[in-house]
């Protein structure tokens, strides 16, 4: 009984403080959405796919992001190996409330932009542990956002959000987010499958102060179902340098950088 009590006063009072400071999950995973990212940026990312026995496969990509107001774009061009060589994929998030992610994929053996449907979005993409999904930009309004609690992650202050789409068929029951509470990124996401069982857990393993915006730099997604990772590692980034409108089109996609 005595146990029991300690307990709960332990959980009181964590829910007292979450209630005292007036913040919410959903004003939480706003900050982080609402995040500024600049106007644009490029860079050079290195994905590294790893399965369980160690073997490694790299794929060097060139990326260029903007925004437009109403929307983010996002455009991929893939520079190596090969057989990936002059891939593309597009993204457009919109800043919409339900408004799902517009994507694209240029695949040169077939001379043919694919547009990405809504049933593929759970694929995933170029044999990595990123579904088509999770390299969009999911709008706040689309879960149900609740404050677990606050921890310390490597040195870090952050809040614990979980969120639970309103979609019913959506390909995660829920998620759970570790948020760098000073600087609003995600330290840590876990991604639960249907039956409520962990699929994987992404991790941000670096973030670079670039002209005054925070960029996520490193990041590794662990599906610890099929124990294979994703290594993300983006360098010689450029920030606000003008990238033109013209940059994210079907016909760029088709012609490459």
């Amino acid at each position: 009984m005595k146990r029991f009590t300690i307990i709960l006063i332990a959980v009181l009072t964590i829910t007292t403080t979450l209630s005292a400071q007036g913040i919410t999950g959903l004003k939480i995973i706003e900050n982080v959405y609402n995040r500024p990212t600049g106007l644009d940026q490029e860079g050079d990312l290195t994905m590294s796919l790893i399965n369980s026995r160690g073997d490694e496969r790299i794929r060097e990509i060139k990326q260029f992001l903007k925004d437009f107001g109403e929307m983010e774009k996002r455009i991929m061009f893939f520079v190596s190996p090969a057989d990936v060589r002059n891939t593309s994929f597009m993204n457009w998030s919109y800043d919409k409330a339900g408004k799902g992610d517009d994507q694209w994929i240029y695949l040169p053996a077939l001379k043919k932009v694919k547009r990405i449907s809504s049933d593929s979005k759970s694929d995933y993409f170029m044999g990595s542990d990123f579904t088509y999904d999770d390299l969009g930009d999911r709008h706040p309004s689309s879960d149900t956002h609740k404050l677990l609690r606050e921890e310390t992650v490597e040195g870090e202050d952050c809040y614990v959000v979980e969120s639970v789409p309103k979609e019913e068929e959506y390909m995660y029951s829920k998620t759970i987010t570790w948020i760098i509470k000073d600087k609003w990124i995600g330290k840590k996401k876990e991604f639960y499958d249907e039956d409520e069982d962990l699929l994987k857990t992404l991790s941000v393993k670096g973030v670079d102060k670039i002209k005054d915006y925070m960029v996520i730099t490193h990041s590794e997604m662990h599906n610890v179902q099929k124990d294979h990772t994703t290594k993300m590692e983006l360098k010689n980034v450029k920030m606000d340098t003008g990238i033109s409108d013209n940059k994210f089109t079907e016909r760029m996609m088709k012609r490459g950088m």
